[in-house]
């Protein structure tokens, strides 16, 4: 098999524990035609993973259970046991033993993510307040990632479909939080990678991103607040003149995705989260996913929250997760084939001058 269409191993980590993740991954795992394409690497617990099909009441798939992510098996779907504590499993009910149980899930994924074991990342759902401990003191999962992989890069969160992709200038902030937040400089650094992301992890070429203003009516030249004439706008224009970045701007946020403007764009940069989650949630729920871009790690996740209120009814829609692995594989296929593109050049073989760098004088030979 060619390194293109090799089957890539994919760890997908079991999210909170009282919460939808393992229905999604079992139904997802539980057809055929998905081994066809990855090779799933579940991190959790079978007994948690039993309790979760048991009380959907979703048939029995073939798994191989493992402590060392170096034991997989290619034929059927993996299981990494990683949460050694007897964790107490309760549908719906926020609890700090299921916030541990997703931490150690996750901690053991990125461990073996980093030391190549896995090729790929995909988490499902956590709760931010539960999870959070001594162990894990960030807003979320796009933080820890940027702490705990990303090797000095910056990390941005960027939603995204087939096509439309929204990325965040601000992420996880209280909405009181984001004006002094918003700087040119990290503007312009958003936009730069942003621009970067569009080309290596989605093939896009020559992209074109819509920038979104902080106020409404894009400030009305200052009347509605000032961030778009001071901060913004200047961004935008030194990120087209000096970084190379084809972007444009600021625009209104309702009547930017109310006329649809965004099929016009390549991208879109959104000042905070709910400014970009909300419309993209609206336009594409269920294939919706959450990547986290300019990290050396690959790593994706549904764009839905943890369901508390359906969870062991069997009706949760794994269609977003199974987006969240298709975009998991394609971006690591992207970016192998941009990086092999972008190599240095092989030198080149004939020069202007002799071996002896000694200009050749084409009159004197016979």
């Amino acid at each position: 098999m060619s390194e293109e269409n090799k089957r890539l191993k994919v760890g997908i980590t079991i999210g909170d524990t009282n919460g939808i993740g393992a229905e999604v991954i079992l139904k997802t795992i539980g057809v055929s035609e998905m081994m066809e394409l990855f090779i799933p690497v579940i991190y959790g617990s079978s007994k948690i993973l039993n309790y979760h099909r048991n009380a959907c009441h979703l048939p029995q798939t073939q798994i191989n259970y493992t402590k060392d992510a170096a034991r997989l098996k290619d034929n059927m779907p993996n299981l990494v046991e990683c949460i050694d504590q007897d964790i107490k499993v309760e549908l719906g009910q926020p609890s700090k033993q299921a916030g541990m149980a997703s931490f150690l899930a996750l901690e053991a994924a990125v461990r073996d993510l980093k030391a190549g074991l896995i090729d790929a990342l995909v988490t499902a759902p956590i709760s931010k307040d539960n999870i959070h401990s001594d162990h894990f003191q960030f807003p979320g999962h796009t933080e820890y990632l940027e702490s705990s992989a990303g090797e000095g890069a910056k990390a941005m969160m960027v939603m995204c479909t087939a096509d439309l992709r929204i990325a965040l200038a601000t992420t996880h902030l209280p909405l009181s939080q984001v004006p002094e937040a918003l700087t040119i400089n990290g503007i312009r650094e958003k936009l730069r990678l942003f621009n970067e992301t569009l080309k290596r992890d989605f093939s896009v070429s020559c992209p074109r991103i819509a920038v979104l203003s902080l106020n409404p009516h894009a400030g009305e030249n200052g009347l509605l607040g000032s961030e778009e004439r001071d901060i913004i706008l200047p961004a935008i224009q030194q990120s087209l003149d000096e970084d190379g970045v084809q972007c444009f701007g600021p625009y209104a946020s309702d009547g930017f995705f109310g006329a649809r403007h965004y099929r016009r764009f390549d991208g879109v940069l959104a000042m905070y989260h709910d400014q970009g989650l909300t419309p993209f949630k609206t336009i594409a729920m269920d294939e919706g996913v959450n990547f986290t871009a300019g990290l050396p790690i690959v790593r994706t996740s549904p764009d839905h929250g943890t369901g508390y209120d359906i969870v062991g009814q069997g009706i949760a829609n794994e269609s977003s997760l199974r987006h969240a692995i298709y975009t998991a594989i394609d971006v690591c296929r992207n970016r192998a084939r941009y990086d092999e593109a972008h190599q240095n050049p092989l030198p080149k073989l004939f020069q202007d001058r002799g071996r002896d760098n000694v200009k050749l004088d084409l009159t004197k030979v016979d």
